[in-house]
């Protein structure tokens, strides 16, 4: 059976392993696209943006940790271990 079109916030929350109050966050300023349907505030997000989202934060994370390295010092450790 194919995957629906349009996932619920619940349905992205499980997918993330976040909660829907997270996914709604995220909707509310603008980080992951998704329409909002009917009169009673039912949200969706296509499936193919949930995708392009997690490819984006996949990015924004290479960038990120290849512009701050990694120092062994931050791990609380020091030369232990």
């Amino acid at each position: 059976m194919a995957s629906p079109r349009f996932l619920t916030l619940a349905d992205v929350a499980e997918v993330l392993n976040t909660s829907s109050a997270q996914v709604y966050a995220l909707v509310r300023r603008g980080d992951l696209p998704a329409i909002k349907i009917g009169g009673r505030g039912q949200w969706r997000v296509e499936g193919s943006e949930l995708e392009k989202f997690i490819e984006r934060m996949y990015s924004e994370t290479k960038t990120f940790v290849s512009d701050h390295p990694f120092v062994e010092s931050e791990t609380g450790r020091g030369d232990e271990g």
